[in-house]
This record gives structure tokens, sequence and C-alpha cells, in this order.
């Protein structure tokens, strides 16, 4: 009677690895072994580098939002006037940014001017966001204010205005220069309501990230934005930040609270939420697909067994005379695929981190093999590809490739170990 074994004993190890090993001329698959090991590699390295662009770009997104935004805005209900017409100003500004600065977990309330304006420069034109703020409230916008990406002197703020790089690159001008501001609902007169027509010193261009933002925003002083639009004496909005821009629902009742019983609340998540909604839905959708990817690569690997046993059929005979149990062979030939894909997810999570790692580099030469055009930021909002490499991504891809390659060894395995011994030498 065979004496048992301990499980995973040394000598398993050594048989699995000899057959892995082992020259066709040998009797082994080196051939499907490395087709099964390249499988392997290349779909956890897809699974990888895809999870890390798309958390990337999800981040980059999402701090271009917080970074150039209002967490939450602050309106005004609409109100009807003696004339008939429907303003949503707020004429009690500086009580209501008072109260809502005092509020646990904002950072900074500030009042603001919004209107729309056409800007000229010579013979180009460009439609405009127009924001009117103060000086200490635009250098509190922390991707607009870095001098880093920026031209110009954010200090001569209240001397002049800011406008986005992509506007300024479309108009042609730079700090110093004068553009025009065209505004229909311009000064009133007798005959009627004319179109205010003012030019302003570039004093700062910002470029803040996000290719929507630098194309078409301009920030003015808020006392000047409040003549420019005729909002002499009220603010069309309050502008809201707060410590933790990812629980700001939480702060929705407390902010609507302080401001008044005719105020409305648009957060971030309000403008972007469906959007970020459609990544995560993209997300799982792709780690759906590779991960199928995934299990076709680790399929090799019972392709690759299967053909090992048949070669190896003499040895396990052999084997099995020598008192081997039918636990070692499974254990054996298990191993032969394990080996496969451990090493081969191994690889792939390598080559996975570099490319999340060197992502700039790869991409600006795929960029300059292509002739350049590869990313487009007016389609895709930000100006680059980028990658954030997370652990948990990268355990999920390392799990699910490991488990698929445990798994599908199981049956090759079975199938050894279960091989009558004097059927695999009758005829040796």
């Amino acid at each position: 009677m065979a004496s048992r074994t301990a499980p995973f004993a040394p000598f398993e190890f050594m048989i699995a690895w000899r057959y892995l090993r082992a020259r066709r001329a040998e009797g082994g698959v080196s051939v499907m072994t490395w087709i099964s090991l390249i499988g392997i590699t290349l779909a956890v390295f897809a699974l990888i580098a895809t999870l890390s662009v798309r958390a990337g770009f999800r981040a980059e997104f999402v701090d271009t939002i917080l970074g150039a935004n209002a967490h939450a805005t602050v309106y005004s209900a609409p109100v009807t006037t003696e004339t008939g017409a429907t303003v949503r100003t707020i004429a009690d500004y500086e009580a209501m940014t008072a109260r809502l600065a005092e509020v646990p977990g904002v950072t900074s309330a500030a009042p603001q001017v919004r209107g729309q304006a056409m800007a000229s420069a010579g013979d180009r034109a460009a439609a405009a966001d127009v924001y009117g703020l103060s000086a200490e409230d635009l250098g509190a916008i922390r991707r607009v204010a870095d001098p880093e990406t920026s031209q110009g002197d954010i200090a001569r703020f209240d001397e002049g205005i800011a406008i986005g790089s992509v506007m300024a690159q479309e108009l042609g001008v730079g700090p110093g220069d004068r553009i025009r501001l065209i505004q229909p609902n311009g000064a009133r007169t007798a005959f009627g309501t004319s179109a205010r027509v003012n030019a302003y010193e570039v004093v700062y261009i910002f470029t803040a990230g996000r290719y929507d933002i630098d194309r078409t925003r301009i920030y003015m002083p808020f006392l000047e934005a409040q003549s420019y639009f005729n909002r002499e004496g009220v603010a069309d909005e309050i502008e809201v930040m707060v410590e933790d821009p990812e629980e700001v629902d939480r702060l929705t009742v407390p902010l609507l609270m302080a401001a008044g019983p005719t105020a409305y609340i648009w957060t971030w998540r309000d403008s972007s939420g469906s959007f970020l909604r459609a990544l995560d839905v993209e997300d799982n959708v792709m780690f759906i697909i590779l991960s199928i990817l995934v299990l076709i690569a680790a399929m090799n690997i019972t392709s690759g067994l299967i053909m090992l046993v048949k070669n190896k059929g003499r040895d396990i005979g052999i084997l099995r005379t020598m008192g081997l149990t039918e636990g070692s062979v499974l254990r054996v030939f298990f191993l032969c695929g394990t080996f496969t894909g451990v090493i081969g997810t191994a690889m792939g999570v390598v080559l996975g981190c570099l490319f999340a790692l060197w992502i700039d580099p790869i991409f600006s030469f795929v960029n300059y093999v292509a002739g350049g055009g590869v990313w487009d930021p007016s389609i895709r909002g930000i100006y680059n590809l980028p990658a954030k490499l997370q652990l948990a991504d990268v355990l999920k891809a390392a799990g699910l490739s490991l488990g698929l390659s445990f798994v599908v060894t199981i049956f090759p395995a079975r199938r050894a170990a279960r091989m009558n011994p004097v059927e695999a030498l009758r005829y040796e």
C-alpha cells in the first residue's frame, strides 16, 4: 500500500518544474507553455493598464472640476419685479455669504456675477462666460491661481481681466494686450438698451486643465462685473467651497438653512454626476470584457496540460508503480499549470505597473508615430491621457488571473491522477 506524503512536498515541486522545462524532444510541451505564459502576461497587462487609465481619467476629470469650479453654488428663487421682469439676483449677498461661510465644513463662500459676452481682438472673436469675483476669491481657485501653468500677474487682477489659455491662443493675445467685451444687454438709454462695448487689459492668463474652461472663461473684478452686467448692488450667485467635496451632499441641508427659504443649491455632483456614473458603468463593463480575455488566456493552460499529460503517460505509470499516490500526481500537474499562471501573472503585473508609471513617454511616442492628434482635448475635455495606479486594481487583476489559472488546471490534473498505471505502461 502506497504511503501518504505531505501535500505539496518538495519532490512534487521538483517534478512539476522539470516537466515544465522539458524540451519537446523529451516529451515536453514548451511551445504550449510559452503560449500560455505570454497569453496570461498580456491579458493581465491589458487589464491593469485599462484600469489604471480609467482611474487616472476619472481622477483628473474630477480634479479639474473641483479645482476650477465651486463645490456648491447657491442661487435665489426667481422674483417678479414691479415691471413684470423676472430676476434671480441676490440683494443681501453679503449677509448670505457670511452665513454660508459659518456652516461647519465650509472653507469659503464668495459672491459672483455671471454673464455671457463676446470677446474680440483684431479680427478674431470668441464666446465667453464671464465670472465677476474679487481678487482674493480668484486667488483661492487652485487650478486658476497656479503660477506654474499661468502667465501674467494675478496681483494686477483689479486692473484688468483674466482669461483662459485656449481663448488667449484663439484671440492671439498675451499679458498686456487689450480685448473688447461686447454685451448686448448693456447701457440703458432714452432710446432703449444698447450693446455695451468695453476694452480691458489682459493681466493674467490661466490654464485650468479643462479645455472647455480654458476656451470660454473670463474672470473680471467683482465691482466692474456689477457695472458691466447692470448688477449694481446685487450678485447672481454665491459659490461655496467645502473641506471634503466628495461629501458635499451631506452639507446641502445646512447650506439651505443658512442661505434662507428662497435659496436653491446646485452642487458639482448635480452638474457632473451623470458623466461620473457613466464612467463607473464603463469601468465595470471594461473589467468584465477584459476578464473574459484573461479567461481565454488561462484556457491555454488547460490545452498545454492535456498535451503534457498525454506525453507523460509513461512517466505517470512509473511514478504510480513507485508508490506515488493519486493526490501526488494531481498536485504535480496542478503545480505545472499554476507555475505558468503565477509567472504569467507576475510578468503581467510588472508590465502593467510600468505602463501606468511611464504612460507619458509611451503616449508621446505613440503620438509621434501617429503624426500627432491622437488625443483631442476639445473632445475629451482634458489635455493628456492620465493613469493612476491603484493597489486595489492591481490586486483585482492579479487575483482574477491566479484564480482562473488555478481553476482551469484542475481538470487535466485530475485526468492525470486517475490514469491507470497498467494502461499507461501496457505498450511501453
